[in-house]
């Protein structure tokens, strides 16, 4: 996936607006390329994990949709641990945290806050638990 340094830079500012709480949202995407970020509340208010409401989701989904895009990311951030998809996260990914994608095709983003500076990585997270680290490309300029 292919970012712009502008919205990589909003994700991480929400992150360290968020903490000591993990915070999240969603990415939307064309052929490849984030276009635009959506801030979410995450529900749970917590350091270890987060949530989002579906009705939260789905409005998202459909602005994204009818944009004639499509929901490249959803974004969280580790506070206390490396941006790894947790048991958690998987959980949040996958239907009974092992079956389907709840989301096909969308992947997974972390913002990790436990060094001196953010680390972010971008996730596969696929049926059945499996998870493999997918290249961000950060573009300088719009």
């Amino acid at each position: 996936m292919r970012i712009a340094r502008k919205l990589l830079d909003e994700i991480v500012a929400h992150a360290r607006e968020d903490a000591p709480n993990e915070c999240c949202g969603m990415v939307a995407a064309r052929d490849g390329a984030a276009v635009r970020v959506y801030r979410a509340r995450n529900t749970e208010a917590s350091p270890l994990r987060f949530n989002i409401d579906g009705r939260e989701i789905l409005r998202a989904v459909e602005e994204i949709e009818e944009a004639g895009q499509q929901l490249g990311a959803i974004y969280h951030s580790h506070t206390r641990s490396r941006p790894y998809p947790s048991q958690t996260d998987i959980g949040f990914a996958l239907v009974d945290g092992r079956g389907d994608q709840w989301w096909p095709g969308t992947l997974y983003l972390i913002v990790g806050l436990a060094g001196e500076e953010p680390e972010v990585r971008l996730w596969d997270i696929r049926p059945g638990g499996g998870i493999e680290e997918v290249p961000l490309e950060v573009q300088d300029g719009d």
